[in-house]
């Protein structure tokens, strides 16, 4: 793994993209003062998680953003892309080339990309730490700052050595479960305030409630008989439905059976009725016809009986007649010609006795006429007689055709009639088989229906207690039945109980709510201190095992380093010793026995635990030749620099990071100790990348590469490359 390319974009002086392209080795930045060399170190050190503008050489974040000049106008955002290349997996992430992306714009929003992921400025902190790198160790050090290990406090020492040796990482982890530890413990004393504000109200209402505790009881068993009861019951009435169930469906397919059979009997009398139409229609005709001559005979018989009736009248007038004629009309005549006579024997003109005589003559003839007249009739009526005598023979004739054809038809019908009456019995007699199995199924669905008005009622009185009949299907399902004799006692307790229970009164519901909504969250509030309890035990024990790992990794590192310290730094100063070691605080001794002894005691050992939580430092001792200072104070600031120098290689050559960015660390050396630090730097190169900011002539010549950085009259700072062989 090795720092493969940074890019650069309006950050600080570097307005345009600039591009940095390091090989593995040695990449040696150069230029003038105030080109903006210092700048890409600040770069590097903000993409590694840098929150603090001062560390940057800045007063706020706003002030890493190019602020412009007379010729360049400022810039909205600064960006900065540092890619790796993890073709041996050094970093923990599947991919070939890491990249990491961190952009800042004026209104202050800031983020972060990993892979162009979004990630947390935490979680790069986090990432960086897993492969020892991070922005307060020795994986970078800024212009001014070459004696930064002699300078910093014991504590930042221990950090710096911690990081370098991929320790921080458990650093991190435990300083995140110590705040979580620290939280833990708040909530743990806030639940516990809690509890004791609480619980004496939670007695006062347990108090209050305890006399309804029997009522629950009772409730209960109550409410067990209820279920007992019900589902019996529940139990018998489906029962006797789902009995009666079967016998209805039966009478249905029987009702349904004689019903086709009932549909095929009247096809039957249909074809049966059918069979015979001609017959029927032709003794209807004939009758028709019958009655037709009949009434046409019994008018030629009346017109014939009154001919008659008038004949014998006509006769027995002419009969009378001939004897008035001879007696009353001729006396009655014969007087009046007399008188006629007589008074023509006194008529004395001839006109007179010529008319008299002429009226005489007609009424002679009147007398004569008049019965032969009634002779004439009687001839009439004996002619119209003989006539419909003769119209009536034919008749008679065909009425008895007729009749005989009607005796015949009649032969014939009188089969179809006992058929047709067999046919319509049994027609009749599947009715009566329909009718009564009708009234079967009346029976059963009266049963049914009684059966559900009982079922009705039990709802009923399931509503009046507040239960629905839902509650008792799956018990009556269960259910294994009860004699009668034992539902009635059953009816009896529940009477009894319901007569306990208005006996003990109304309940304030509000306040067995209050009381159980109470002791609710005096239960949760318990279990969740138990929670913290145990998360805080955890918390500890992991702490410990942290603090553990720790102290086995740096004890065991520290003595590696101490080897190369010593060597390094007698190569340095060409002679001496120099050694790293734990500052240890001092615990009081106890000299005599009482209570001052006591409290000393419990001092002592109130010391000793918190020394288990306290960091400890890393101080130096240190030996230097043909010189008596053994305090970090006395050095000479090119000292400083070169048993920081010396420390650094310590430590790089205990746990190479993956590359050092140093600049202008090599500034207080001599020429003959720069020339050692250019031939270490290049011996460890080997193994580890170097980015250099420097004005050395020697540190140049070690150099692989070389980025020049000029500044023009824009303000802007402009990179030259140059690769060396």
């Amino acid at each position: 793994m090795y720092l493969k390319r940074l890019e650069v974009i309006g950050f600080k002086s570097f307005a345009e993209k600039t591009v940095f392209d390091f090989p593995g080795g040695i990449a040696g930045i150069v230029g003038p003062n105030g080109s903006g060399k210092s700048n890409i170190i600040d770069a590097i050190r903000w993409i590694l998680g840098e929150r603090e503008a001062k560390n940057l050489r800045g007063g706020k974040a706003e002030d890493l953003i190019f602020a412009g000049t007379p010729k360049r106008p400022r810039m909205g955002m600064a960006q900065v892309t540092i890619n790796f290349d993890n073709s041996s997996g050094f970093f923990p992430v599947d991919f070939k080339e890491v990249s990491i992306l961190r952009r800042i714009e004026r209104d202050g929003n800031s983020k972060y990309f990993l892979n162009k992921a979004e990630v947390r400025l935490k979680d790069i902190i986090d990432f960086f730490a897993k492969v020892r790198l991070g922005t307060h160790g020795l994986s970078i050090i800024n212009q001014g700052s070459s004696d930064l290990f002699v300078r910093a406090t014991p504590q930042e020492r221990r950090a710096m050595i911690e990081e370098i040796l991929g320790l921080r990482q458990y650093q991190l982890k435990k300083h995140e479960a110590e705040r979580k530890l620290k939280n833990t413990g708040i909530n743990i004393e806030k639940v516990r305030a809690m509890i004791e504000e609480i619980a004496p109200h939670l007695r006062f209402l347990k108090r209050q409630t305890s006399k309804w505790e029997k009522l629950g009881e009772l409730e209960k068993e109550l409410r067990e008989q209820e279920n007992l009861y019900f589902s019996n019951k529940l139990k018998d009435l489906n029962a006797g439905l789902e009995k009666l169930n079967p016998e209805i469906k039966k009478l249905d397919q029987e009702i349904s059976h004689k019903e086709k059979e009932l549909s095929q009997l009247k096809i039957d009398l249909e074809k049966v009725e059918a069979g015979q139409p001609k017959q029927k229609n032709q003794i209807s005709e004939l009758r028709k016809k019958r009655e037709e001559l009949l009434r046409e005979r019994s008018e030629i018989e009346r017109e014939s009986g009154k001919l008659e009736a008038k004949l014998e009248m006509l006769n027995s007038m002419v009969a009378s007649e001939n004897i008035d004629l001879r007696a009353g009309e001729l006396l009655t005549l014969l007087g009046e010609i007399k008188d006629i006579l007589s008074g023509l024997l006194q008529e004395k003109t001839l006109d007179k006795v010529h008319s008299e005589i002429a009226s005489m003559v007609q009424k002679i003839n009147l007398v004569t006429d008049k019965t032969a007249k009634k002779k004439g009739e009687i001839e009439d009526i004996k002619g119209l007689k003989d006539a419909l005598s003769k119209k009536l023979q034919p008749i008679r004739l065909e009425l008895d055709s007729l009749l005989k054809i009607e005796e015949e038809s009649s032969h014939g019908l009188e089969h179809f009639n006992v058929e047709f009456r067999e046919a319509f019995e049994r027609l009749e007699k599947k009715r009566e088989e329909i009718i009564k199995l009708n009234n079967d199924k009346n029976k059963v669905l009266f049963e049914a229906e009684r059966l559900n008005l009982r079922k009705q009622d039990l709802e009923s009185q399931l509503s009046q207690i507040g239960r629905k009949v839902e509650e008792f299907k799956n018990l009556a399902l269960a259910s294994a039945g009860m004699p009668a004799e034992e539902l009635v006692s059953l009816e009896r307790k529940m009477l009894k109980l319901r007569s306990e229970l208005a006996g003990i009164g109304e309940v304030d519901h509000a306040l067995i709510k209050e009381a159980q909504e109470t002791e609710t969250r005096h239960s949760f509030l318990a279990v969740q201190i138990q929670d913290l309890e145990k998360a805080a035990t955890d918390l500890d024990q992991l702490i410990k095992e942290l603090e553990e790992k720790i102290s086995n990794g740096f004890d065991e590192s520290l003595k590696k380093i101490n080897v190369e310290f010593d060597k390094f730094f007698n190569l340095m100063f060409g002679g001496g010793s120099a050694k790293l070691f734990l500052e240890k605080p001092e615990v009081p001794k106890v000299i005599e026995e009482g209570d001052e002894a006591q409290e000393l005691k419990e001092h002592q050992k109130e010391m000793e635990e918190d020394e288990l939580s306290k960091q400890l430092g890393i101080e130096i001792d240190l030996n230097l030749p043909r010189k008596r200072i053994r305090g970090l104070d006395m050095l000479s600031g090119g000292e400083k620099s070169l048993v920081s120098i010396a420390a650094l290689f310590a430590l790089i050559s205990v746990s190479p990071p993956p590359f050092l960015v140093l600049d202008e660390v090599d500034a207080a050396l001599d020429e003959k100790n720069t020339k050692r630090f250019a031939d270490i730097v290049r011996d460890f190169a080997k193994k580890t990348q170097f980015i250099i900011v420097t004005h050395n002539r020697a540190t140049m010549e070690a150099a692989d590469v070389l980025y020049g950085v000029t500044m023009e009259e824009d303000g802007v700072s402009k990179v030259l490359s140059l690769k060396l062989d």
